[in-house]
């Protein structure tokens, strides 16, 4: 925690992601206006600023922007942390599986994700999507696969290093099974650098969310998300900026956020860069 505290990345990344969170839970309090209510005379209000009815102003619809962006941030959230989970769960487990077992099984997991990752990650997930047919569960999971080759790679290349310590070697001696001399042990001293590339892994998912409903493929209208937001805003960026503006820095920032945190913890994990601090 004192070597957290100390970093300036880290911290930043932590009170960035805190705001987020505490939105995403009470943005129905925190908003101004009922993010889904429409006013036709009202649409395209420039913003007001705070103090006015409007702070950020109004959409196409008379719909108030704040209050959209606010709810907006709970479908990042939930993408972020769901898909970067998932991603999680199944590339530890493969990852620890080719570095740990070897032979055959590594050939044969690593092929999978170098054949997954031979595609631009965006372009997959689009694919999967456009198969599976658009909506947030569907972009939940197109991101978390996109996503697993990165996780497994990690996770694999930290059990290969590990296997050959001398407290695995002890543990074989004493006669523990393999799985837990795997799972107990040699992941368990893997933790610090998965756990950056996980962080780093929801900013990557935030933006891959955005990019898929902003082509329509992701959250579908009543849901709000900030890349829906974009996309309807483009057709007026020129005479309401606002309307992809704000947004696009919700996004900005909130991707900062997790990666501002990826590159404090990666700092702290490694003592070299740790004593610089």
């Amino acid at each position: 925690m004192k070597y957290l505290l100390r970093s300036k990345s880290a911290l930043t990344g932590v009170v960035l992601i805190g705001i987020l969170i505490l939105v995403a839970i009470f943005a129905d309090i925190l908003a101004p206006h009922d993010p889904y209510e429409m006013d036709i005379w009202n649409s395209y209000r420039a913003p007001e600023g705070v103090g006015g009815t409007y702070i950020l102003g109004t959409d196409d619809m008379g719909r108030d922007v704040l209050s959209r962006i606010l709810v907006g941030s709970r479908v990042s959230l939930l993408i972020a942390v769901t898909a970067t989970g998932t991603s999680l769960m199944f590339g530890v487990i493969l990852g620890a599986v080719a570095g740990y077992v070897g032979g055959v099984v590594d050939t044969i997991i690593m092929r999978i994700m170098d054949l997954i990752l031979a595609f631009p990650s965006i372009l997959l997930a689009i694919a999967i999507v456009a198969t599976m047919g658009p909506g947030v569960i569907n972009a939940m999971l197109a991101v978390a696969i996109v996503r697993i080759p990165a996780m497994t790679r990690v996770t694999r290349s930290m059990v290969l290093g590990l296997k050959e310590e001398e407290f695995v070697m002890a543990g074989q001696a004493l006669g523990l099974t393999n799985r837990r001399i795997l799972f107990r042990h040699i992941l368990i001293n893997s933790f610090a650098p998965i756990l950056v590339v996980a962080s780093l892994n929801m900013g990557t998912a935030i933006t891959t969310e955005a990019t898929l409903s902003f082509l329509g493929l992701g959250a579908q209208p009543p849901v709000i998300s900030w890349g829906r937001m974009l996309a309807l805003g483009r057709e007026a960026i020129r005479t309401a900026p606002h309307l992809t503006l704000y947004p696009g820095l919700a996004i900005v920032f909130t991707v900062l956020g997790f990666n501002l945190l990826g590159d404090g913890l990666r700092d702290i994990g490694d003592p070299a860069l740790r004593g610089q601090k």
